[in-house]
C-alpha cells in the first residue's frame, strides 16, 4: 500500500472510528449485543470494551454498560431459542446451508458443533458456552432444538453473558487506564486490530464458499 493510500485508509478508519463511539450509548449496546447473540458475524470484543473505554472517560456508567449489553445478549439468544424450538431442526439446519446462511457464515458444520456441546454439557451448556469462542453466539439454537426448559435458558444464558460482559468490560477499563502509555502508537493498534477484524470476515466467507463447492 502507498504512503497515500495508507493516509486515506488511516482517515477514513479515524472517522468510522469516531463516529461508532459517538454514537455508542446504552441503546446502541443493547442492539449490538442483541446482534452478536443471533447468528450475526458481529463479536461482541468490538462493543463492550470499546464502551466500558468510553465509560472510563466519563461519558457512560460501566454498570450500565454490562447491564445493556446482557440484557442485549439475552434478547438476541432468545430470537434463536424461540427460531430454533418452533422450526425444529430440518429447517435450520437448511437455512445454514442456504446461500443467505453461508452469507451469515453459518453452516451445518457449526450447527452440529453447537449441538453436540450441548448434548455434552445439559443445561449448563447455555452458562459455559457463552463463555467458548465459536459456541458463544451459537448455543442458544441447539437449546431451542431441544426445547430447554425457558426459565432454565434465561437463567443460565443471562448469568453466562453478564460474566463474559464483565470480563470484556474490565478489559476496557484497564485499556482506558495504560491509553496513555500506548497513546503514540494507539492508531497503528486500532488500525491494526480493524484490518484483522475485516480479513478475518473475508477468510470465513472465502472458507464457506469453498466449503459449499466442495
Amino acid at each position: 500500500m502507498t504512503p497515500e493510500r495508507n493516509i486515506t485508509a488511516m482517515v477514513l478508519f479515524h472517522t468510522l472510528l469516531d463516529w461508532y463511539m459517538a454514537n455508542l450509548n446504552y441503546l446502541t449496546v443493547a442492539l449490538l449485543m442483541l446482534i452478536e447473540s443471533t447468528f450475526m458475524p458481529l463479536p461482541s470484543e468490538i462493543v463492550i470494551p470499546f464502551a466500558a473505554y468510553k465509560a472510563a472517560q466519563g461519558d457512560l456508567n460501566v454498570f450500565l454498560v454490562v447491564i445493556f449489553g446482557t440484557i442485549g445478549a439475552l434478547t438476541g439468544s432468545m430470537i434463536n431459542y424461540t427460531l430454533a424450538y418452533y422450526l425444529g431442526r430440518p429447517i435450520v439446519y437448511s437455512f445454514a446451508e442456504s446461500k443467505v446462511g453461508r452469507l451469515l457464515l453459518l453452516s451445518k458444520e457449526k450447527i452440529m458443533h453447537a449441538e453436540d456441546y450441548f448434548i455434552r454439557n445439559g443445561k449448563s451448556s447455555t452458562f459455559i458456552g457463552r463463555l467458548v469462542p465459536g459456541i458463544r453466539h451459537l448455543i442458544s439454537i441447539p437449546a431451542g432444538l431441544a426445547k430447554m426448559n425457558l426459565r432454565d435458558f434465561i437463567f443460565y444464558t443471562f448469568i453466562g453473558a453478564g460474566i463474559w460482559n464483565i470480563i470484556l468490560g474490565i478489559i476496557g477499563f484497564y485499556l482506558y487506564g495504560i491509553s496513555q502509555k500506548i497513546f503514540p502508537y494507539l492508531d497503528k493498534i486500532l488500525y491494526t486490530l480493524g484490518a484483522v477484524f475485516v480479513v478475518y470476515l473475508i477468510f470465513r466467507a472465502v472458507k464457506s464458499r469453498k466449503n459449499k463447492s466442495a
